[in-house]
């Protein structure tokens, strides 16, 4: 292993001594978020950002690849090279440290082992969401890296799949297996109500949870497996972690704006300006968020 990569796995929890006098009493949980890019914003490293700022925590990102997308389906695919992906996490690792991994698209089987390799080495909470498939039915990941998904299983506190994914995985049996937790998401199975179940050894609990009647679905799963990695980086229990995760996706559901011809983005942002709200909490005059929209707006 590098220098720089060594001083990286010695450093992923340190959190640096304050210089800063108007620095927070209570640093957000460091969220480090390994994932592809999506342009038209909906899903991938753009939906993690959103998602993971919006529950308190502090988003770092390592993009694994580029690509060219919107509400209708993707166009375009660009694997990050492996050493640059790794280049993005020894920087933040050995700098800003992390308290939990997020893992999204993954654009290479090279990519993943290097990264299991360096997963290996951090006392971490990882959540694995084995992303396969675009929500518009675009193929992100081949067999090769389907094949090299089998080393995060291990190492995950969670993994993420929907149905399809599940399958893929060799189906829930051997999953489970090998992995420490499960989450098996419902929503591509049929019938008015979505449950989803949270597998771990010798306990089950389920989530169920009525279907909505929306195409903009694009992101689902990449905004609730950052949820439930920022739950974990402020130290919540993991059944707690998904709970609020999936109040959180059912709520970006219920706001969402309408954007695209297709599988539209969910309103990550609750139909609302957060920091209008954030302003009327402190106002000293008694604004409310109303008041700051109006001056501004």
């Amino acid at each position: 292993m590098a220098a720089a990569s060594v001083r990286a796995v010695a450093l992923a929890r340190h959190r640096p001594a304050g210089h800063d006098k108007n620095m927070s009493a209570t640093p957000p949980p460091r969220i480090l978020i390994v994932a592809g890019s999506d342009s038209g914003g909906g899903a991938g490293i753009q939906a993690d950002i959103k998602t993971v700022a919006m529950l308190g925590g502090y988003p770092m990102t390592a993009i694994t690849a580029i690509t060219a997308q919107n509400t209708l389906g993707v166009q375009a695919v660009h694997p990050v090279p492996t050493d640059m992906v790794m280049a993005q996490i020894d920087s933040v690792l050995a700098d800003i440290g992390a308290d939990a991994v997020k893992i999204g698209m993954i654009g290479s089987a090279g990519t993943a082992h290097a990264l299991a390799d360096r997963l290996e080495a951090l006392d971490l909470p990882v959540v694995f969401d084995p992303v396969m498939i675009a929500t518009s039915g675009s193929v992100l990941a081949d067999a090769d890296v389907i094949d090299a998904f089998r080393r995060f299983l291990g190492l995950a506190a969670l993994t993420t799949p929907n149905l399809p994914e599940l399958a893929a995985l060799g189906g829930e049996a051997m999953v489970r297996h090998q992995t420490r937790a499960l989450l098996v998401k419902g929503g591509h199975g049929e019938g008015p109500v979505i449950e989803d179940r949270l597998v771990e050894p010798g306990a089950e609990q389920r989530w169920q949870h009525p279907r909505r009647d929306t195409t903009s679905t694009h992101g689902t799963g990449c905004t609730l497996a950052s949820a439930i990695a920022t739950g974990l980086g402020q130290g919540l229990p993991l059944a707690d972690a998904v709970d609020r995760a999936i109040a959180f996706v059912q709520a970006a559901l219920a706001a969402a704006p309408g954007l695209g011809q297709g599988h539209g983005p969910m309103g990550h942002g609750l139909g609302m300006v957060p920091f209008y709200h954030l302003l009327a909490a402190i106002s000293r005059e008694g604004w409310d968020a109303a008041a700051f929209a109006a001056r501004w707006g």
